[in-house]
């Protein structure tokens, strides 16, 4: 349980209420559903309560459950579900955190060591991990970049191919390929290059395009037209990031959410889930969840303001920098029966490597 912050103390315990029975009906109900996504009978329960008691017992312990808010009933001859409320009672006093197995924690070691200094490549390879281990889809916060630019410089690849890589301020590397005019040569770049440094000096990415648009237009007459045209190019590779709004937000393995639709209801969340993921702005939110507290927060359905559409579950964790301070956050994201158990130890051992990369680029 040392993973897990709790969400809030809107949720009394209840639990503290309950007999050694009902909680035991209850805790059998809810890992049951997260294992199955079925509803569960009393007869199921029966075979696998520590006393032996009839099924008229165990629906008399159901119904109570369903009174305090904890269980639902699906259809009228059905079994029960656990409730919203009830998962996170569930979560928050009965839920058995698993640890790492040796085959994951390798996986994720794996994937995590690269000696490539592209912070996008590897949170990439974090979200891709994520979903691929928990077989949900993964959410990964990249940091805003906002430390000042240190250095600038242009790379040949090929006759159509080159690369522009920025060094930041704060020792982050990022670079991208981008398509250079036509007879670029090794004096263009290198003017180019020195244009960009003597101007970009102390401004960030976002300020960017606007700076260099600024400085082409007044120095027009200094630059060589083949560096001009470098210029621009390579500039553009950020300038379209940055208004197409790939926000921060790295989303993977949707598809696996639509393995366990079962019914029409559950595929019209799922379609909500993507709606949301495909049209969110302002990811600030996100990043606002994992800041209350250190460790793995879960939140559920409604309690998720961010996807609460969807009636989803988000297994969240941040990363930090060597100073301490929160800059993203990694995740998970499905239906409400996810196994916590066990991604709660994957979310927070990725989180971690995540903050120890992130601490050794700066």
């Amino acid at each position: 349980m040392k993973w897990i912050t709790r969400v809030s103390d809107q949720v009394s315990h209840p639990l503290d209420n309950l007999n050694a029975r009902s909680r035991e009906v209850f805790r059998l109900l809810v890992e049951s559903y997260l294992e199955s996504g079925e509803p569960v009978g009393s007869r199921t329960l029966t075979r696998s309560l520590s006393e032996k008691v009839s099924a008229a017992t165990i629906r008399n312990v159901m119904q109570d459950l369903e009174h305090l808010g904890l269980l639902d009933s699906p259809h009228v001859s059905a079994g029960r579900i656990p409730t919203h409320m009830g998962l996170r009672l569930f979560v928050d006093g009965l839920l058995e955190v698993g640890n790492l197995s040796t085959d994951e924690r390798r996986s994720i070691d794996a994937s995590m060591h690269s000696n490539s200094e592209d912070l996008t490549g590897a949170l990439d390879r974090a979200g891709s991990l994520l979903s691929g281990l928990t077989h949900s889809a993964s959410v990964v916060l990249a940091p805003k970049t906002e430390a000042p630019i240190k250095h600038i410089e242009f790379v040949s690849l090929s006759p159509d191919k080159a690369l522009v890589v920025l060094v930041m301020a704060d020792g982050q590397v990022e670079n991208r390929i981008f398509t250079p005019p036509i007879g670029q040569t090794p004096s263009a770049m290198r003017e180019a290059a020195n244009f960009l440094n003597a101007v970009l000096a102390g401004h960030t990415v976002s300020d960017l395009k606007s700076v260099v648009e600024t400085e082409i237009t007044r120095r027009r007459q200094e630059l060589d037209t083949l560096a001009q045209k470098l210029i621009e190019a390579g500039v553009a590779v950020w300038a379209e990031e940055k208004s197409g709004t790939p926000d921060r937000l790295i989303v993977r393995g949707r598809s696996n959410l639509l393995e366990d639709t079962a019914t029409e209801a559950d595929l019209d969340r799922i379609k909500s889930l993507f709606d949301d993921l495909e049209r969110k702005q302002d990811i600030a939110q996100f990043l606002d969840l994992t800041e209350q507290g250190d460790g793995v927060r879960i939140f559920i359905g409604s309690e998720n303001k961010l996807f609460s559409l969807s009636g989803s579950s988000l297994v969240v964790s941040p990363y930090m920098n060597a100073d301490r301070k929160v800059i993203g956050a990694v995740g998970v994201i499905g239906p409400t029966r996810l196994n916590y158990g066990r991604i709660v130890p994957i979310v927070d051992y990725t989180a971690q490597l995540v903050s120890r990369m992130m601490s050794n680029r700066n």
